[in-house]
């Protein structure tokens, strides 16, 4: 009668513990994500510029060679590397949860029992019985404990807690995959624009040069004029002070292009070296086709998307494996072995030990701490909502605003060289006049300073153009092949 009132006893506890589980660990609603738009603001047909390799992207040869160094040398990707091996190692930990853990154990112990304990009084009154062996003799004082065998422990994932736990760490490791593809999309974008920054700083210095020339050329003129009386020593000093001005920016862009240089070889992880290169920006030409495609497409294409929905998949996985630890856990050891006594008797058939034990254990006082956890993991999950909901945000409006800056800028540019025509031939004619005296040395100095500040502004026109393709390319999730 009384087993059986211990037995009823036990069950209403585990059942209460069970229904205050379930009661507790009630599902928070999660935040909904907006869906993005079908279209982008601008016709971009069907297909996208990302599905094309970069490879095949970019036809500079020396481009490509710098990106393949690039992609081997990097320290953030080789970093990155590094990580995904982390969380494969993590996966295979979590696998290994799921199933029983073996341990080999050789264990040796001895106690001391007193004369008025029960093991002190059992084991004298055991010595005494006809039923025992001289082998079977226990010491009295001194008991040595041996064992040789194995013991085993096995949590049984009744609520999915370990499957949960498999699965976020599942999410991760691709996740982390993801990042690693970011990463290379995010190198390929960044080395590529500095390139062109880089060409563009050359262009930009082939102007300043072909523009020191010429005023060196007007300050000459001037000093002839000026000793034949028909030129002041203002207008001297005039040309002289423009000329020095852009050899000022001559040194300017000099440093410009050494940072831009190092820069380069940082992302390519090597000491900074000369960084071979077309310098030709100017006949360097854009893609043919710059499609956007559909939205839909990019989900599948940009990584940082993926990236996060993995982490969505992970954080939902974290909350089902808190809302179990609610729940009562079913725990079953076992082992086998030789326990002895007596040294001499440890291997010995007779000594051969086995045993089970089966165990429900569910949280009682630790309340406060499971429901803490639980909070934590929905809070995780909502912020992988809203971070997933800030990259679609930020990656729409990516695409469009590169768009419309690739169509902006070619419709400036396009002004731009009318803009240098026209200054060119103005610094002619006012060269002309100033010879023949039909104009003073202050139109030509602003003509030549017209002609310089627009040829910069067109290279760096062209530089944009290019940044706004590359730019585009990256919002859609190419590069990362």
């Amino acid at each position: 009668m009384k087993q059986i009132l211990n037995y009823s006893i036990l069950l209403i506890a585990v059942t209460a513990v069970t229904v205050t589980g379930c009661r507790v660990a009630k599902p928070v609603a999660m935040p909904v994500v907006k869906a993005m738009p079908d279209s982008f603001a601008v016709n971009t047909g069907s297909t996208s510029i990302a599905n094309i390799s970069w490879r095949q992207f970019f036809n500079d040869k020396f481009l490509v060679a710098l990106l393949d160094t690039t992609l081997q040398n990097n320290p953030e990707l080789l970093i990155t590397l590094q990580r995904i091996g982390i969380a494969r190692a993590q996966l295979a930990m979590r696998k290994g949860a799921l199933l029983p853990s073996v341990n080999g154990i050789i264990s040796g112990g001895v106690d001391h029992f007193g004369d008025y304990t029960i093991n002190g009084v059992g084991n004298f009154d055991t010595n005494l019985s006809p039923n025992i062996s001289k082998k079977q003799q226990t010491p009295v004082k001194l008991t040595p404990d041996l064992f040789a065998g194995f013991r085993s422990s096995w949590e049984i994932d009744i609520w999915g807690k370990l499957k949960n736990q498999r699965r976020a760490a599942a999410a991760r490791l691709l996740a982390t995959e993801k990042g690693r593809q970011m990463v290379i999309t995010s190198l390929v974008a960044e080395v590529a624009g500095l390139y062109y920054e880089l060409l563009a700083l050359d262009a930009e210095m082939k102007i300043i040069k072909k523009n020191i020339a010429l005023q060196q050329t007007a300050l000459e003129v001037v000093k002839i004029q000026k000793e034949g009386g028909r030129a002041t020593e203002l207008a001297v000093q005039q040309f002289n002070a423009q000329l020095l001005n852009t050899r000022a920016i001559e040194f300017t862009t000099q440093q410009q292009i050494i940072a831009t240089e190092n820069q380069l070889n940082v992302l390519a992880g090597r000491y900074p070296s000369h960084v071979v290169r077309d310098t030709s920006l100017m006949q360097q030409q854009l893609p043919e086709a710059l499609q956007a495609g559909i939205p839909a497409t990019m989900l599948v294409r940009r990584p940082d998307i993926q990236q996060a929905e993995l982490e969505l998949v992970a954080a939902k996985a974290d909350v089902g494996a808190a809302r179990a630890a609610f729940f009562p856990s079913l725990n079953l050891s076992a082992y086998i072995g030789f326990n002895a006594f007596k040294p001499e008797l440890l291997f010995n058939a007779g000594s051969i030990a086995y045993g089970a034990l089966a165990g429900l254990t569910a949280p009682v006082f630790n309340q406060q701490q499971i429901r803490a956890g639980y909070a934590i993991a929905n809070a995780q999950n909502k912020e992988a909502i809203y971070n997933y909901q800030k990259i679609l945000f930020s990656s729409f409006g990516e695409v469009v605003t590169n768009l419309e800056a690739i169509n902006l800028y070619k419709s400036s540019f396009t002004l731009k060289e009318q803009e240098v025509k026209e200054l060119t031939n103005a610094v002619a004619t006012a060269r002309e006049l100033y010879l023949t005296g039909y104009a003073n040395y202050l139109e030509v100095i602003t003509a030549q300073k017209g002609v310089l500040e627009a040829e910069l502004q067109l290279t760096s026109n062209k530089k944009d153009l290019f940044q706004s393709v590359i730019r585009l390319y990256r919002s859609l999730g190419g590069g990362w092949e």
